[in-house]
């Protein structure tokens, strides 16, 4: 299995956000340890942030994407992480700019296969005009362009998944986001033009989840679309800083599955309403909890927040506002739920460690991810009423059917089987995906 890639050069091509560069670089790493030479190409303010991770492994070298200084985009906003939401179509407008110098690093480097994003639409474009093969890698899952090709390409049609919707408050929410970043092409068509243009689709997801939608996404749009399994951060990658020790000795001291841990990552931002709601649900239902929350212009409920924490923080629960080693809090023993947005990357490390999810998404594909993970009997999602709010009744039921009722039982089994089977069968899927990209390489 190691030197199935002997040979390959790969040149890898994400969006710039954090997940996405993340979910980039570990599916390079086992690409690497299957023989593979692996580049990795993002902004620098992207690598820097991964840099450190890649320490004596010498099968993956990064490559740096310089952007153009547009007006109010200096290089430390050369990336989604911590970019004002006003700022996303600035950021795409010069991402696009980049696509001649993303030509000559293609060029220079003459790599047997470029992996890229679905956003990018120029960059298979640029790929096939230097006779380089195109993939594919979705890191949202099959779910969300199964419903949105469908949506673009059989609009008369109804999708015939009804279990997976998007509610009014929902669409509404999408459509404004959509209309505050709309720059160039849009979302729908880059995805589509992407897809088109490329000889093969993979997917961060496995058949245990999402098996009926690989399949109709594949049919929707022509190509052979394979899951590449629920790739995780690995072991090793973890150096803990002295700043966890403090978050590990409180988790410590907690009973076995006993705790929840809250976090919408770090590209979404609760609006007041949500804060509130979720707080008195914690507070509300009774179990320990960790939290990490973001806010887009600092504290702007430090009242609320500080009266809460009066009444919660300590040995009850734990706030964390600037980082929160998320992998390593999801696989403690303590844990016993996690209150999510179902952004792809939260969602696969979750089921990857056995965690089921308390769902509470906002927005993009997060709620189509919530109902996939309700479906399949592996979480729980927080119904919003036809205001949007979670409501903190609500929030605290769904916590206490997760996390301790009898009636939560067989999420939490379904759950830790989905965790057993994939370390068992992890390397199936990989070894499927090394087989076809040998094919289109010609290796």
């Amino acid at each position: 299995m190691e030197s199935k890639g002997r040979g390959m050069t790969v040149l890898m091509f994400p969006w710039l956000g954090h997940s996405h560069v993340s979910s980039y670089l570990q599916l390079g790493k086992r690409l690497a340890r299957r023989g593979v030479s692996v580049h990795l190409c993002s902004t620098p303010v992207n690598l820097n942030s991964v840099k450190k991770t890649l320490d004596n492994n010498p099968s993956i070298k990064t490559i740096d994407l310089n952007l153009p200084n547009l007006p109010e985009l200096p290089p430390h906003h050369h990336t989604v992480n911590g970019l004002p939401p006003n700022r996303l179509s600035t950021l795409k407008k010069a991402f696009d700019m980049a696509a001649p110098e993303f030509s000559q690093i293609l060029q220079t480097l003459k790599p047997d296969l470029l992996i890229s994003d679905v956003f990018q639409y120029w960059a298979p474009e640029i790929a096939v005009s230097q006779n380089v093969p195109s993939v594919v890698y979705i890191t949202s899952g099959a779910v969300t362009f199964c419903y949105f090709y469908h949506l673009q390409n059989n609009p008369q049609s109804p999708f015939p998944f009804p279990e997976i919707y998007l509610t009014d408050y929902e669409k509404a929410t999408n459509e404004k986001i959509s209309k505050v970043n709309a720059q160039g092409m849009g979302t729908p068509e880059r995805v589509s033009s992407c897809v088109r243009q490329s000889q093969l689709v993979l997917v961060k997801s496995c058949d245990e989840i999402e098996e009926k939608y690989i399949n109709y996404l594949s049919s929707l749009c022509g190509k052979k679309v394979l899951p590449a399994g629920l790739i995780v951060s690995e072991t090793v990658d973890w150096k803990e800083d002295d700043e966890d020790t403090a978050i590990f000795e409180w988790l410590d001291k907690k009973d076995e599955a006993s705790t929840v841990f809250v976090s919408t990552g770090t590209e979404c931002h609760l609006s007041k309403e949500d804060v509130e709601d979720i707080a008195n649900g914690l507070e509300l239902s009774g179990v320990n909890f960790i939290w990490f929350v973001k806010f887009p212009d600092g504290d702007f409920m430090g009242e609320f927040l500080e009266k809460f924490r009066e009444r919660c923080i300590g040995e009850k629960g734990m706030i964390l506002e600037t980082w929160a080693p998320q992998a390593r809090i999801l696989q403690h023993s303590s844990i016993g739920g996690f209150v999510s947005h179902c952004g792809r990357g939260s969602v696969t490390e979750a089921l990857a460690y056995g965690v089921p999810i308390i769902a509470i998404p906002m927005q993009y594909d997060q709620p189509l991810n919530a109902r996939v993970l309700q479906e399949v009997g592996v979480g729980e999602e927080v119904k919003r009423d036809s205001s949007g709010r979670l409501q903190e009744d609500n929030v605290a039921k769904v916590i206490k059917k997760i996390v301790f009722d009898q009636d939560g039982d067989e999420i939490r089994r379904k759950t830790k089987n989905l965790s057993t089977s994939q370390k068992e069968n992890g390397d199936k899927y990989l070894d499927i995906v090394m087989e076809e990209l040998h094919k289109l390489c010609n290796i």
